[in-house]
């Protein structure tokens, strides 16, 4: 069985549209909804909803939460939980910030630690949201410990990934 902790911070994968001002905005986790949407044997997923935040809008003291959240979750090296996997939903905007506070945080993590995002809400139409979370609950299962950013069919280690705006996904930043 393997045991995943899911935190959620935020950022476009859990935008909802908010009718009064005709927005999109993060106001509460979708996750919920999402996850029914996949079918995931011998897995029990724990999921901790630690803010809802655009994150253009995070801090480094931010960051610091979502590093403690993950050591809380026994990404850090002793600390033993029941978690074989950490995965963090993000906003893609500054996933790469928040990925190397994790690394240089947890340079040797006791299991692996995925970062996604999407770079479509998950209620709208060709939204990449739900294949990223998928491919990120898998990836927490067959990947070594390390940090780790997962979408549109790829895993990139921490350091050196960068979002590239004109690909619309991650890459390896030049030179990393």
């Amino acid at each position: 069985m393997r045991h995943l902790t899911l935190i959620t911070t935020g950022g476009t994968i859990e935008k909802t549209f908010n009718e009064s001002s005709g927005a999109m905005e993060n106001t509460h986790s979708v996750l919920p909804r999402m996850l029914r949407r996949i079918r995931l044997v011998d897995t029990r997923v724990n999921v901790i909803e630690l803010m809802s935040k655009d994150s253009l809008l995070m801090t480094d003291d931010d960051r610091r939460r979502i590093a403690d959240a993950v050591h809380a979750a026994g990404g850090g090296p002793g600390l033993v939980t029941e978690s074989t996997g950490i995965v963090v939903l993000h906003g893609t905007d500054t996933l790469a910030l928040t990925g190397e506070a994790l690394h240089a945080r947890f340079p040797e993590p006791r299991v692996p630690i995925i970062l996604t995002g999407a770079m479509r809400p998950f209620e709208m139409t060709r939204s990449d949201a739900l294949q990223n979370l998928t491919e990120s609950l898998f990836a927490a299962g067959v990947l070594g410990p390390g940090v780790y950013c997962v979408a549109h069919g790829r895993a990139l280690p921490f350091p050196g990934v960068e979002k590239d705006r004109e690909a619309r996904t991650f890459a390896r930043r030049a030179g990393a």
